[in-house]
């Protein structure tokens, strides 16, 4: 008798569980999630990347600046018209750029993102010529435009004059332009640089290449590269195509019935529901365990 008992307990538990996991099977059945990669855009004015050497290169200062950088996904606008570094004229704040106009946008959305920038009459100083302009320009600007499914766009372009360490140059998108001055140094300048791949577009106005040490006294010789005006941009994802052979979701879906299955008409006349075959299963369990328990029962009287 011992060995009954297992038996019919195994039996009960095994229906219950089957009639508790069912339900939550099927409720589990046809869930989906679905993931999209957004856009990204960026914009920046000025970006320094320069080493400047005091006194014979015994101090070594790196010229890091940026102005107006922005960053998408979140749209954003910056128009400084400054930049400053500290730390390389005596302790005092050094002017890098002033300008009349200075902007940087990036903006990001479902089906596009897009940076821009654009720099006027804006004039860029090093250490050591405190007088004399790096370069003095008329207006720059670049653009980046990255939408879904589309092939990128960059553009750039400059406008008015340039003057570069007091001597007006004209920058043609030919090729790099060098520009020496004796005794103070020289400059190589790239314009409207521009890049696309398939989802991806970068625009730069103006790069330069500088190598400064006026008058070879080694009071403050500079060295690197300055970006002006970039923009970059990286398109979203785009929307996935529509399956030709599957139903338009739109259109309502007509009832889809198991094979086999009662209609929902023949459950509503017998007071029925889509739960009926759970509670008969388990129903026809508890009745096959009830008749075994009295069987026992009888057994144990006797």
């Amino acid at each position: 008798m011992s060995a009954r008992m297992p038996a019919r307990r195994l039996a009960t538990v095994a229906t219950a569980t089957a009639l508790a996991a069912g339900p939550a099977v099927l409720a589990g059945a046809g869930t989906a999630h679905a993931t999209g990669d957004e856009g990204r855009a960026s914009a920046v004015v000025l970006r320094t990347g320069l080493d400047v050497s005091l006194l014979n290169k015994t101090v070594n200062v790196p010229l890091a600046v940026s102005l107006n950088e922005v960053q998408a996904p979140q749209s954003a606008q910056k128009t400084a018209l400054t930049a400053q570094l500290n730390g390389v004229d005596g302790g005092q704040p050094f002017s890098v750029l002033d300008a009349e106009v200075a902007q940087a946008k990036a903006d990001v959305t479902d089906a596009k993102a897009e940076a821009s920038t654009t720099l006027a009459h804006a004039k860029l100083h090093v250490p050591g010529l405190p007088l004399l302009s790096l370069i003095e320009l008329g207006t720059v600007t670049s653009k980046a435009t990255c939408e879904a499914g589309k092939t990128p766009t960059a553009t750039s372009n400059l406008l008015g004059s340039v003057t570069v360490l007091g001597k007006q140059v004209t920058l043609t998108a030919g090729g790099p332009v060098d520009v020496k001055v004796p005794g103070v140094g020289e400059v190589r300048l790239d314009l409207s640089k521009t890049e696309t791949t398939t989802n991806t577009a970068a625009a730069t106005a103006l790069e330069l290449t500088v190598s400064v040490n006026p008058l070879k006294l080694n009071v403050a010789e500079v060295e690197g590269t300055l970006t002006l005006a970039k923009a970059t941009c990286e398109a979203p994802a785009a929307p996935a195509a529509a399956d030709p052979q599957s139903p338009d979701p739109t259109t309502p879906a007509g009832d889809v019935k198991p094979q086999g299955a009662p209609d929902e008409a023949g459950l509503a006349e017998t007071g029925g529901s889509s739960m009926t075959p759970y509670l008969a299963g388990g129903a026809l369990a508890l009745l096959v365990a009830g008749g075994g328990a009295v069987v026992f029962a009888r057994r144990s009287k006797s």
